[in-house]
């Protein structure tokens, strides 16, 4: 007897899940690197702390300064952590201006692909036009991984945004460049396949277009309103 409430989804359903989980195990390196890089200073300032306090005269104006620095500490990785969390539960409906998800997302990878001997450009610089954030949060990330993962580095890949028919288009191109192949040559867990990009853009209804070693994202413009984000 079939439970309705466990109805098994769809086969395309089921492959564009796997395809988001393969692109969260991508993007966990990076997640993980962002928390190390907030968590860290507050444990190396506990150690200095313990250190003065060990001293028969602990200098409380230093211990106090200490304090201070671990209260901040705590603050911003509380946030950053609060923050990363929203990749892995994205907030519906949430708009936001499209160079503000480039700049995160490069923040975010900019690291592990440098390791890779790939260079992220951002120059959506000015593109204040709104786009439902869970969608090109998503979809940025799998086309960068693409990108990357068809072509061997060393490499520049360069972000940009403009209108076009009143819809938003994102254009990564990547082009050869000159220096170091990098550190690590394989990706972690698996390449990202050029068909579950295209079913995550269908789930979040992004137009998903490739031009040799550029990809085009088409999204539709959302008003602000949080929850209420309506798109036009």
């Amino acid at each position: 007897m079939t439970n309705p409430r466990h109805t098994s989804p769809a086969a395309a359903d089921v492959a564009t899940e796997a395809a988001r989980y393969a692109l969260l195990r991508r993007l966990a390196v990076a997640i993980r690197h962002d928390m190390m890089a907030h968590l860290q200073p507050i444990s190396m300032t506990g150690e200095v702390l313990q250190r003065r306090l060990r001293v028969p005269e602990p200098d409380l104006g230093q211990v106090r300064e200490d304090v201070t620095r671990i209260t901040t500490f705590s603050r911003e990785a509380v946030q950053s952590c609060l923050d990363v969390i929203t990749w892995l539960t994205p907030e519906v409906d949430r708009a936001v201006p499209v160079h503000s998800v480039v700049g995160e997302t490069v923040a975010l990878l900019g690291s592990s692909f440098g390791f890779r001997g790939f260079n992220l450009r951002d120059e959506s610089a000015g593109a204040d036009w709104l786009v439902l954030r869970p969608g090109l949060r998503l979809l940025l990330p799998a086309c960068l991984f693409l990108l990357s993962d068809d072509a061997g580095p060393p490499a520049d890949i360069t972000i940009t945004a403009a209108l076009s028919e009143d819809r938003v288009r994102v254009l990564l191109s990547l082009e050869p460049a000159e220096g170091p192949e990098g550190v690590l040559n394989d990706p972690p867990y698996r390449p990202l396949a050029r068909a579950e990009v295209e079913a995550l853009a269908r789930a979040e209804g992004i137009d998903f277009d490739v031009a040799g070693d550029s990809i085009g994202l088409r999204l539709p413009q959302a008003r602000a309103g949080g929850s209420d984000a309506e798109v036009e």
